[in-house]
């Protein structure tokens, strides 16, 4: 089995050369790859690149996820988030390979307290979201054998994330606010990649499970209660925390605006996916641990 890879240095496509590498051949591709073209504002390149290596699978972990500054720069998100998936997902349809793609909970307006279903009607709120959503419907358009998996709260040992702040700012002040509106559950990178792998084989025996999917950590919880458990978990492994549990303030996200914005509602019901490929997803604060005994 080929595949190939965009967006290898972000992280779920760092962790993807680690769980995709067993299955065969892996061309893992950045922006600035010097042998294949692996930019995505270079519409025709990735199209070229698709049609010269030929791979029975594509796997896209390339996008524009500054949600905030998307807002400043709509073109270009759009290039990036749905005309380069549009054109993946032609040149997946006439060389016969599987499109793996993610998305978002972004996608939806965020609204009841429900668990989002992939039959709900999506109705997002920024740029961001309308570009994902709009790149979802390409692949489904084209016709070509697909995985959309929408996804939330990414997190990963590697890189920035939410975590790596709240320990820094922690460890600076001795009190914190932290938004409680907002419901979703942080979901590792690492588990993105081994579940796409894993699908990635079924899907090669069975091709009828190709199709849309919720994949987030199971449970759920607030940026507020997530910030406690990682300050927690640090002061109980022995690092140094400034801010107590008690100067943890919750508000909501009205004390802290923002250009683009956030679905208070980001809870995705992942029962297709486990029925599907017979899985049983982690709890959030299990990833979250693991990550945080890394760092």
């Amino acid at each position: 089995m080929k595949i190939l890879l965009f967006g290898k240095g972000g992280q779920v496509g760092w962790e993807l050369q680690r769980s995709l590498a067993p299955l065969g051949e892996l061309i893992a591709l950045d922006n600035d790859s010097k042998d294949y073209c692996g930019n995505f504002e270079n519409l025709d390149g990735i199209a070229e690149t698709v049609r010269i290596i030929a791979p029975d699978v594509i796997v896209n972990a390339a996008a524009h996820t500054a949600v905030d500054k998307a807002e400043s720069e709509p073109e270009f998100v759009r290039t990036i988030n749905a005309l380069a998936p549009s054109v993946l997902a032609k040149e997946a349809q006439r060389c016969n390979a599987l499109l793996v793609h993610y998305s978002t909970d972004y996608v939806f307006d965020g609204s009841g307290s429900q668990a989002w279903l992939e039959t709900d009607t999506p109705a997002p709120l920024s740029v961001y979201g309308a570009t994902k959503l709009e790149g979802e419907q390409a692949i489904i358009a084209s016709g070509c054998q697909h995985l959309i998996f929408r996804t939330s709260w990414v997190y990963a040992a590697r890189g920035a994330n939410f975590a790596k702040t709240m320990l820094r700012l922690g460890s600076e002040r001795d009190r914190l606010t932290v938004i409680n509106d907002q419901i979703g559950a942080p979901t590792g990178a690492d588990l993105l990649a081994d579940v796409t792998a894993h699908a990635i084989r079924a899907v090669q025996q069975q091709p009828e499970l190709a199709g849309l999917y919720h994949l987030v950590a199971s449970g759920e919880t607030s940026w507020y209660e997530y910030a406690r458990f990682v300050l927690n978990f640090a002061r109980n492994a022995g690092v140094e925390i400034s801010v107590a549990d008690s100067a943890i303030e919750p508000v909501p996200t009205t004390a802290f605006p923002t250009p683009a914005t956030r679905p208070l509602n980001s809870r995705l019901n992942t029962n297709k996916l486990c029925d599907s490929f017979n899985l049983v997803l982690p709890h959030w604060q299990t990833g979250v641990a693991r990550m945080l005994t890394e760092l």
